[in-house]
């Protein structure tokens, strides 16, 4: 058997407002943009890298805009990316040592709360499977 986790619906107020922060701010590609029939308009993005990309619109979910947390982006130096979305205008929160794996928190104009996880080290892997 096999499963791939490819789409995940983020529930937002202003679909525009967020197309612009995940494309602009956080760089994410646009993947597409189309109204499939009418009143459902279907976003889709892709973080740089991922095979999952994300999907906003209006018509897909019952979800209130705001009410998703815990979406992990995964990155191999953290402050580098870090560094790299406060300058295109993110605010992300001060880097955070949870026992040897580093963190950092946002959130998107709606509320959606995601995190930034640095890469876990060889050795911190390593520890955690004892």
């Amino acid at each position: 058997m096999e499963m791939r986790l490819e789409v995940v619906q983020v529930p937002v107020a202003d679909v525009d407002r967020s197309k612009s922060f995940y494309t602009e701010k956080l760089g994410f590609a646009l993947d597409h943009d189309v109204e499939h029939i009418p009143g459902m308009r279907v976003v889709q993005m892709t973080p740089p890298g991922s095979a999952t990309s994300i999907v906003i619109g209006t018509g897909m979910t019952s979800m209130l805009p705001g009410s998703l947390e815990g979406l992990q982006l995964v990155v191999p130096d953290l402050a580098d990316v870090r560094s790299e979305l406060q300058g295109r205008g993110a605010e992300i929160s001060e880097i955070q040592d949870m026992g040897g794996v580093l963190f950092a928190f946002f959130d998107d104009p709606d509320g959606n709360r995601w995190t930034l996880q640095g890469e876990t080290p060889p050795d911190v892997r390593t520890a955690h499977l004892s």
